[in-house]
């Protein structure tokens, strides 16, 4: 077992939501590398065989571009917020067939005082909304079952963006109307950000990701891939 973050990786995420800049960024960039990057790179490597062991679709890729960590640049064209650098850890394992992180995967959030998994799929795109939804109306129980898998609700709760109206092709009466509005079909865990620093922090976060397997079958039945 090995201990990936540390102390220091939520003093340098601290300081730099006080210092969000290119200069300080630039300035302190050796300490990002050295607290931030190589741990989670790390931490990546490690995650291999814990998903191969549940979820084989599953990729853990650790490479410093392009992988399951996700960038630190904040993309400013579209959101109020212009500050240029993301304050937390993202880490992402996206199903092998996945090209972004609108496909299924898991997800875990690193950030100073806070920290939760994540597993589902987060705004898809308006084909794989389509599928889920003729999933859901085609097989509700299926769906729901999952949904009330006492390990989930033990752990998970529900989260995303919601329609306010039926979507198209659906009346308002409909039994699962509630889960057919949904425009995110993802599960939150908080964690406290203390049990990021255990030793056997593989083995945490691989549980939670198992716990969260009847959705994510659920998910790849609906959009056509193996879990």
């Amino acid at each position: 077992m090995a201990e990936f973050f540390g102390e220091d990786t939520f003093s340098f995420l601290s300081r730099l939501g006080e210092n969000n800049n290119r200069d300080w960024f630039h300035e302190h960039k050796h300490e990002y590398e050295a607290m931030v990057r190589e741990p989670a790179l790390d931490f990546i490597r490690a995650m291999k065989p814990e998903l191969a062991r549940f979820a084989p679709h599953f990729v853990a890729v650790d490479k410093k571009v392009g992988g399951s960590l996700m960038r630190v640049y904040r993309d400013v064209r579209f959101g109020k917020n212009k500050q240029p650098y993301k304050t937390n850890i993202g880490i992402q394992f996206r199903h092998e067939l996945g090209k972004d992180v609108h496909a299924p995967g898991f997800y875990l959030h690193i950030e100073a005082g806070e920290a939760f998994v994540g597993a589902g799929i987060w705004h898809p795109d308006s084909e794989t909304l389509k599928k889920i939804r003729t999933y859901i109306d085609a097989h509700p129980t299926r769906w729901q079952d999952a949904l009330n898998d006492k390990a989930l609700n033990k752990a998970f709760s529900l989260a995303g963006d919601s329609l306010k109206r039926a979507p198209k092709g659906y009346p308002m009466d409909h039994p699962m109307i509630e889960d057919l509005k949904r425009k995110d079909f993802i599960a939150i865990a908080p964690l406290m950000p203390e049990l990021i620093l255990q030793d056997d922090l593989v083995g945490l976060i691989g549980s939670y990701f198992e716990t969260a397997t009847p959705l994510m079958q659920q998910l790849c039945r609906a959009v056509s891939v193996k879990y």
